[in-house]
């Protein structure tokens, strides 16, 4: 799928006393800008289409340009891209303003990631780790700190758990209904969440799912002949929401310091309002 990408040119405007140094990333393909290149993997994006119209052409992002981690950097005056971790070409310098961890065709789900041999969401925990080391050893404890406590966390998955791992593997439907799937997940998501908090991060940014059954590889898949959304998939995506926006909620009960902010993105009916009323916009 190729995605044509927007922003709105009017930046952000942060109030006077507050400044994001980094933007570091988590996820999936959304926001994957070529972590899994060098992966013994099929989910790469380091290939035309993608990429048709970046500047540099294909680079790994699953998309035809910058990916909405891009967008967040730019809006908040970070940087105009968030490299790959992984990326050959990623300086030390890069991780100081941030960088991605994100996989193509990862999840919650532990199973998503190792069917599809890619990096879990734990293992891009330990690549924040090694990250954090090689800050600490450029500029020091104090200012590594500064960094890490006020930059931007985006995590950004979930999709494939419902379109890969549930619709399509006998691994995980048989054994939980919908509900019981997202909460699996949501448990996922929490300790995830946790974990990041405990290396530091103050201001994250958990997005929700698409309404996913109506990308165009699931209606080709599973749409029928007209190619219509497929509402199972949907249904599950509103599901997982409700847990995710429930898991934000649950840890803004425990983690109440003045400097952080852990925010739920629903992102599902937007999106569903441009893909059933496109004319709007």
């Amino acid at each position: 799928m190729v995605l044509n990408c927007h922003v709105n040119e009017a930046a952000l405007v942060l109030p006077k006393n507050v400044t994001v140094t980094a933007v570091f990333v988590f996820g999936d393909s959304i926001v994957d800008p070529g972590n899994n290149n060098n992966l013994p993997t099929i989910a790469k994006g380091n290939f035309l289409p993608y990429g048709r119209d970046f500047k540099d052409g294909p680079t790994g992002r699953f998309s035809n340009d910058k990916v909405p981690s891009d967008f967040i950097a730019e809006e908040f005056g970070v940087k105009g891209l968030v490299p790959a971790y992984l990326d050959p070409k990623t300086q030390l310098q890069d991780l100081l303003t941030g960088v991605s961890f994100a996989s193509g065709a990862a999840g919650y789900d532990p199973l998503t990631a190792k069917t599809a041999n890619v990096i879990p969401m734990s293992g891009q925990l330990e690549l924040f780790k090694e990250c954090i080391k090689k800050i600490k050893g450029a500029v020091g404890e104090e200012r590594a700190v500064t960094i890490i406590s006020k930059a931007i966390y985006v995590v950004c998955t979930g999709s494939n758990d419902i379109s890969y791992t549930y619709f399509s593997t006998p691994f995980r439907r048989p054994f939980y209904d919908i509900n019981a799937y997202a909460e699996f997940n949501a448990r996922y998501a929490n300790q995830f969440l946790q974990d990041l908090y405990g290396l530091g991060a103050r201001r994250i940014g958990l997005y929700g799912l698409p309404p996913i059954g109506c990308v165009p590889s699931q209606r080709t898949i599973r749409g029928g002949k007209n190619r219509d959304c497929y509402e199972a998939e949907n249904q599950m995506a509103i599901a997982y929401n409700t847990k995710l926006s429930g898991v934000i909620d649950s840890l803004k009960a425990v983690y109440t310091a003045p400097n952080t902010k852990l925010i739920f993105f629903d992102i599902y009916y937007p999106l569903l309002s441009i893909i059933q009323n496109p004319a709007k916009y």
